[in-house]
């Protein structure tokens, strides 16, 4: 697939481990249950954005910016891991946050991810309402700036482009070899997908290397047509990127949108147990908008049969545990009622 012709940064701490999750396996009765730590990539707490920055933030620097704009909601993991590898490289990081959720008070508003977004010396320049145009409001931000005399680099939401999914064509090389050495059979991936790029970018790796690694990813936000439809069209940007002849099939992009529940960043019931039975069991935190539902997914799948049992299953953990403490009330409710 010719990676190395990208630039790219080493901005995280990579290979991520893959580990089992005896206990969890044992308890649900079901698949033999891996789990891939991309919470452990190291950039300010971690997450999965960290992949695409390597290769986001290399382009910047060849394209000689000096700001780094970006966008994503109140508590988006996307937004502090940016601004961390921005600080990194000595570059600004300003960003437009956006208010898709209102309902948790100060703890939400302040706390978590936007209190570290400040701490890493990001630039808060707007809140702004949700459901408005986030990547337009940045490309007018950005031509302010270069009014300015500033020569601004646009990254968008959770840094899904072509150039940002690379971070996870990466990942799927990086899985391929990990379960070779471990003599591992991957039968099915797992994990929430958003805005597209880690799902995407997995597409493509895996069809790519002809490896046929199934990938389920456990939307967060978009019902399932529009969440296929967004992956399979980022995926085939990307195979065009790497020069990966032919058309990608559909049938190679499947979405799962039944945890969502009220909304994007809204609590369930089913987030909450599976937050809770990753961290009594296994010692893992999970995030409450992504990890969370698409946790919530795969155990709720595993009840019902959908894999089998003498298969293996990796769910990716794409971090966020940060935004947890936008969830405090929510949180204790749920250990108080156990």
């Amino acid at each position: 697939m010719h990676l190395a012709r990208f630039p790219r940064l080493s901005l995280g701490h990579f290979p991520t481990p893959l580990e089992p999750l005896n206990n969890l396996s044992e308890l649900l009765g079901g698949p033999k249950i891996w789990i891939k730590r991309d919470d452990a990539t190291g950039l300010a707490t971690g997450g999965n954005k960290t992949r695409k920055l390597e290769f986001l933030l290399a382009d910047a620097l060849a394209k000689k910016a000096d700001v780094i704009i970006t966008q994503g909601a109140t508590q988006s993991n996307h937004v502090r891991q940016t601004i961390a590898g921005a600080a990194k490289l000595g570059l600004k990081a300003k960003v437009l946050l956006e208010k898709r959720v209102t309902d948790f008070g100060e703890d939400y508003q302040r706390s978590g991810n936007v209190l570290l977004d400040e701490l890493l010396g990001g630039e808060i320049v707007a809140h702004l309402p949700g459901g408005i145009d986030m990547q337009q409001a940045m490309e007018t931000y950005a031509a302010e700036l270069r009014e300015q005399g500033h020569n601004p680099y646009v990254i968008p939401g959770g840094g899904s482009n072509p150039t940002g999914a690379l971070g996870y064509v990466a990942c799927a090389e990086e899985l391929l070899y990990q379960s070779s050495q471990l003599r591992l059979r991957i039968d099915h991936i797992v994990h929430a997908t958003g805005s597209t790029g880690t799902q995407a970018g997995l597409v493509a790796g895996f069809t790519a290397t002809h490896s046929h690694v199934p990938v389920l990813g456990i939307s967060v936000r978009a019902p399932k047509e529009k969440q296929e439809e967004n992956v399979w069209n980022l995926a085939s940007r990307t195979r065009e990127l790497l020069g990966v002849a032919g058309e990608l099939p559909r049938d190679a992009v499947v979405a799962n949108s039944d945890y969502v529940g009220d909304g994007y960043g809204l609590p369930t019931a089913s987030m909450l147990e599976a937050l809770t039975l990753f961290a009594r069991h296994e010692g893992i935190l999970l995030d409450p908008v992504y990890s969370g539902k698409g946790a919530a997914g795969l155990i709720d799948l595993i009840r019902k049969g959908h894999f089998r049992q003498d298969e293996n299953v990796v769910f990716i953990h794409t971090g966020g545990a940060v935004g947890l403490f936008g969830y405090r009330q929510v949180l204790e409710a749920r250990a108080r009622h156990g």
